[in-house]
């Protein structure tokens, strides 16, 4: 056992779970005053939810070993419960533990990533049912995908051991996963009453803190990845400060030319956005290649974004135009930034290494954008024709906050008043009632 790697997995790991709020707030500040707090309630019951079925069966299908040797699915039943993991494993670098709740992480956050897209709109219970489903479905298996690596006694998946594609912390399992599935739901769910029209953001302070607080906890996703306490985890670190910094540059600089004026919630995005391309390449480029990318993704993002009001699909929280773009070019762009000198070791097509690594990293994008667009659109309209996904339009028009959790978020905020006349009023009746 590696006590210096396990410290740093362990500090990790929590970094991590602080993304959790960090994505409640940067969410939930974006949303109007009167969802905030259904915005950061998907966003905890995602994690609650995913949680449970990690440890009953999502660990198992992501890392046990693959049925039929075919890299699709773990073995459901290897690893239920947990269980087996709990005794030291002398041949462990870190305790296998704590691999699973640092992996368990990881799938609390991609479900919880495309809540965003549907906010204002969706029912809470539909929510959690979906978040359930989706994590069955589409989450476990394309992680398994990605994530497991071929051993000595288990077979991994096809994307990261038969395709050999470069994807350090979650391109395609995480980000492209959740961007096109917020597509998927989005396109079933249908626009706002009031699109384009909507709501500004609630709280741009709390956007900028939950912003923040997602860079902080990136540290931990993406160089605790390098499971390992090392050179790879340090560069890996370095050139997720780089890509941030150059990402938020570029979003701030398009506002500026096609605006006229840069924002806040645009140097959140930007920073967001950085973050996300990163993830997949953070092993593969170099420092100043790390800079390029974030510069490339800060200027396709902000245009992806805008094309929802073009295409007419309500993507509320810009998950499409982020995670699913910032996915694909992160992901895309290994093909031409990576450098042998990085801890992936591959060259890319700028360093000499021709259009084979090119090819691969576009097929895992486009694999994982096939395959999860349609099953979640299966989940959806399943959804949709059984218990409903949508709340009814006063409950929208008043806000969701209070018709859905009888709470408020803010004391200054009058509560919404749904008024229903129970019988006929006439001038001298005196018999109008009124339920508030």
């Amino acid at each position: 056992m590696d006590t210096g790697s396990t410290a740093w997995i362990l500090t990790s790991t929590a970094a991590v779970l602080l993304m959790v709020p960090g994505l409640a707030l940067f969410y939930g500040g974006m949303t109007g005053a009167r969802s905030i707090l259904n915005m950061i309630m998907m966003t905890f019951g995602a994690v609650a939810i995913v949680g449970v079925l990690w440890t009953v069966v999502g660990y198992s299908a992501a890392f046990g070993d693959s049925y039929g040797g075919l890299g699709i699915l773990g073995n459901l039943t290897e690893h239920v419960g947990l269980g087996d993991l709990i005794a030291e494993d002398p041949d462990a670098t870190i305790p296998p533990t704590l691999f699973a709740i640092f992996q368990a992480l990881f799938a609390c956050i991609t479900v919880a990533l495309i809540s965003g897209a549907l906010a204002d709109r969706i029912k809470f219970g539909a929510w959690m049912v979906f978040a359930a489903a989706w994590a069955l479905l589409v989450y476990f298996p394309v992680a398994h995908w990605v994530f497991a690596f071929d051993s000595d006694t288990v077979v991994g998946g096809w994307i990261a051991n038969d395709l050999g594609a470069i994807d350090f912390a979650g391109g395609t399992a995480v980000h492209i996963n959740a961007g096109v599935a917020a597509l998927a739901v989005v396109l079933v769910l249908g626009k706002r009453s009031n699109f384009p029209s909507v709501p500004k953001p609630g709280n741009l302070p709390l956007v900028m803190l939950g912003a923040g607080v997602l860079w902080f906890g990136w540290f931990g996703f993406n160089g605790g990845s390098a499971l390992a306490a090392g050179n790879s985890a340090s560069v890996v670190l370095l050139n997720t400060f780089n890509a941030t910094c150059a990402a938020m540059l570029s979003w701030m600089v398009v506002e500026k030319v096609r605006d006229g004026h840069a924002t806040t919630l645009g140097a959140a995005s930007g920073a967001i956005t950085g973050l996300v391309a990163i993830t997949p390449s953070c092993g593969a480029v170099t420092p100043v290649g790390a800079l390029a990318l974030g510069a490339v993704a800060g200027v396709i993002c902000p245009l992806a974004v805008s094309l929802k009001y073009k295409l007419g699909y309500d993507d509320a929280l810009d998950v499409v135009g982020v995670h699913m773009v910032g996915g694909i070019v992160g992901t895309v762009l290994i093909g031409f930034l990576a450098s042998a000198d990085a801890p992936n070791g591959k060259d890319g097509l700028f360093y000499g290494g021709g259009f084979g690594l090119l090819g691969t990293q576009t097929v895992a994008a486009l694999a994982v954008l096939a395959y999860s667009f349609v099953v979640t659109l299966v989940i959806a309209f399943v959804i949709k024709k059984t218990m409903g996904l949508r709340v009814e339009g006063d409950v929208e028009a008043s806000g969701i906050d209070f018709a859905i959790h009888k709470e408020l978020a803010y004391d200054h905020l009058d509560h919404p008043v749904i008024l229903t006349v129970e019988e006929p009023v006439t001038e001298d009746s005196g018999k109008e009632k009124v339920e508030a």
